[in-house]
């Protein structure tokens, strides 16, 4: 090979070697996650990160997730939900109601994927669950749809109860309203008169329940409200002291020390949250995923929390569970 050849060949070779080298790394995403209470539920932020894994995601690889957390105040939400717009976040997993309706007042563009709202349509979410409408979408709970299922079950549960309390508390949307309208329909039906006891905020709890037993309530049962959630270990401290047998919204407060809970599983949700991330960031627009629903509903009974408040549950209840505990 000549000189002329020979120079022209190491070009060739040093302006491949720095080309290689200039190209731009693989762009890494970020996402906001969103929480009412984070430390509350961890296990639903591990099924977020394993539902992400699954799609091939790795965190701090191909995405990063900005978490925050307003460790169960509401208040907070607001500015949290403001920071991650300011970071420019892809999107928004927001894994409750206020959590989703703090992100929604805080962008109209940004798309947020929600997690376990009760009602996305009552709430204005979406305009509906086939066609979303807007930058929202997501996965539904079915928690307004439960309520009367709870009531049921509890009278199985309990077959000689009466009256039966029913705590609720303000959240954002109507549907706190349209479950309580839900919970009366189901009561009648089943014959039993309900005392609703309204907690606007966790100090009234001890008020809440010396009016139970004032009333001379039977037992409890809660709506699907995040501040009960992240209040649940003082319920149900509350609930064993007064002997109130009870039903809760998740396995969560039957792993607590709860008797019985109905509902969806938010670990569940979360995890299959991470298609709709996966989704969006592939291009899709949120209001062209339609909302899911749960598909998977447990029913836990805790045996030892019924002994303890000398509760005989049916057999028939007992062999109806998913899972008894305790």
């Amino acid at each position: 090979m000549n000189r002329r050849g020979s120079i022209a060949a190491l070009v060739a070779l040093t302006g491949g070697s720095r080309g290689a080298r200039a190209q731009p790394a693989a762009r890494i995403a970020r996402i906001g996650f969103l929480s009412f209470n984070l430390a509350g539920d961890p296990r639903g932020r591990d099924a977020f990160a394993r539902g992400l894994r699954e799609l091939g995601y790795i965190d701090g690889r191909d995405i990063v997730v900005e978490y925050r957390d307003a460790g169960g105040k509401a208040e907070q939400l607001a500015a949290l939900a403001a920071e991650l717009v300011a970071l420019k976040v892809a999107l928004i997993v927001a894994p409750s109601t206020p959590a989703a309706q703090a992100a929604k007042q805080a962008t109209t563009t940004i798309p947020i994927v929600f997690a376990g709202a009760a009602d996305p349509v009552t709430d204005g979410f979406v305009v509906s669950l086939a066609r979303p409408g807007d930058n929202l979408t997501g996965l539904s709970n079915l928690g307004a749809d439960l309520v009367g299922k709870r009531l049921e079950l509890l009278k199985q549960a309990v077959p000689k109860l009466t009256r039966v309390a029913v705590l609720w508390g303000l959240a954002p949307g109507r549907t706190p309203e349209d479950m309580l309208k839900t919970a009366d329909v189901a009561a009648r039906a089943l014959g039993i008169q309900l005392q609703l006891v309204e907690v606007p905020r966790p100090a009234d709890l001890d008020r809440a329940f010396t009016d139970m037993t004032r009333a001379r309530a039977d037992a409890l049962t809660i709506l699907p409200i995040a501040t009960f959630f992240s209040e649940r270990k003082q319920i149900i401290e509350m609930a064993a002291k007064n002997r109130l047998p009870a039903i809760y919204t998740s396995r969560r407060f039957v792993e607590d020390g709860g008797l019985m809970a109905y509902g969806a599983e938010l670990s569940d949700l979360l995890r299959r949250a991470a298609s709709y991330v996966d989704r969006i960031l592939k291009g899709a627009r949120p209001s062209d995923l339609p909302v899911e629903q749960a598909t998977k509903f447990e029913l836990v009974i805790n045996r030892g929390t019924a002994k303890a408040l000398g509760l005989t549950i049916p057999q028939s209840v007992l062999l109806s569970a998913d899972e008894v505990v305790g």
